[in-house]
């Protein structure tokens, strides 16, 4: 299989835009363990962002979470 480019969405968190770049795997298992917890993706972008370490970023704390969860 190719290797995909990451893909990029904007959300708003805390009021504020921004823009995260993650491959398209990630995006899915993401929405697929929103779903599971009756969430949008930007709801649950939200909550992982608020219990991060500072010093993590974003993409990263998504896709250890992702990992973690066993999404997709």
């Amino acid at each position: 299989m190719p290797w995909k480019m990451l893909e990029k969405r904007s959300l708003s968190l805390s009021g504020h835009r921004t823009s995260i770049a993650l491959e398209p795997e990630f995006w899915a298992a993401l929405a697929a363990l929103a779903a599971a917890e009756e969430l949008s993706l930007a709801a649950l972008v939200t909550r992982i962002d608020a219990a991060r370490e500072p010093a993590r970023p974003l993409a990263s704390a998504l896709r250890v979470y992702a990992l973690r969860r066993g999404g997709g």
